[in-house]
């Protein structure tokens, strides 16, 4: 087993994103136009639309996608008059930035970085982060809440989508019960195994301690909460919340 695994993970994304990954697909000029004239919705998890009263005033707010790239929100930020800056350790989702940003003609910050190191930003460098379901990708998430409650302004917001663990019971099937909780792949061969042998990247669920525990640990105060489901398959059928979308801030 592999400790480098953010690497795989990195390599896996791009390879998605390759194959058309609906979370790598830029957003079109059609799309982007739309925004500017005060028409527009993101995502945080795959289907709920993130309310518009979390969000700060958007025009010359300095705003950090974390592990967000694939030219679908940020463009729409810069549309709405934000300071842009995107890290994510996928070479492709970055590219995928910088392919919509050249199009559209506006500048952004693209950053090739593993959010399980520290930030490279300074102290209350953002007003907002905005950090779409990926922590998945991660084992230990409380580092990466401390450092967002470190780079953000006092009065910062961060809006998070987070996994519950439920998805990581299933087989691809979603009939069968299979795995234990925690899944932890570098804690157990098996599982390692299967993340490989099927694509899936090395994927890990969290509790409810960890993603919101951890916000709170980290200084955050919980403002709001939303919960949301797959967008498909047999979890989805039953209305099964499987994330959460959460609004946190930094006094």
């Amino acid at each position: 087993m592999s400790n480098k695994y953010t690497e795989i993970n990195s390599k896996t994304i791009d390879q998605w994103v390759e194959e058309g990954w609906e979370w790598g697909q830029p957003i079109s000029h059609e799309t982007f136009v739309k925004a500017k004239s005060g028409d527009w919705s993101v995502v945080l998890t795959p289907t709920k639309e993130v309310p518009k009263e979390w969000f700060c005033e958007m025009n010359g707010a300095k705003v950090l996608g974390l592990a967000s790239g694939g030219g679908q929100q940020m463009p729409i930020f810069t549309a709405l008059g934000a300071d842009c800056t995107v890290l994510d350790y996928s070479e492709k989702q970055l590219l995928s930035e910088k392919e919509v940003a050249e199009r559209e003609g506006y500048d952004i910050n693209l950053v090739k970085a593993d959010m399980t190191k520290p930030l490279p930003f300074e102290d209350e460098s953002f007003d907002l982060i905005f950090h779409p379901v990926s922590n998945c990708y991660v084992e230990d998430v409380l580092p990466i809440w401390k450092e967002c409650y470190r780079v953000l302004k006092k009065g910062g917001i961060l809006l998070s989508g987070l996994d519950n663990g439920i998805n990581y019971l299933f087989g691809e099937d979603e009939t069968t019960l299979t795995y234990k909780l925690p899944f932890n792949p570098l804690k157990d061969k098996q599982i390692y195994d299967d993340c490989v042998k099927n694509d899936w990247g090395i994927q890990f669920s969290h509790t409810i301690e960890e993603q919101i525990g951890g916000q709170l640990k980290a200084g955050f105060i919980l403002t709001d909460i939303i919960h949301d489901t797959n967008g498909s398959g047999k979890l989805h059928e039953h209305n099964v919340p499987t994330f959460y979308a959460t609004r946190s801030v930094k006094l």
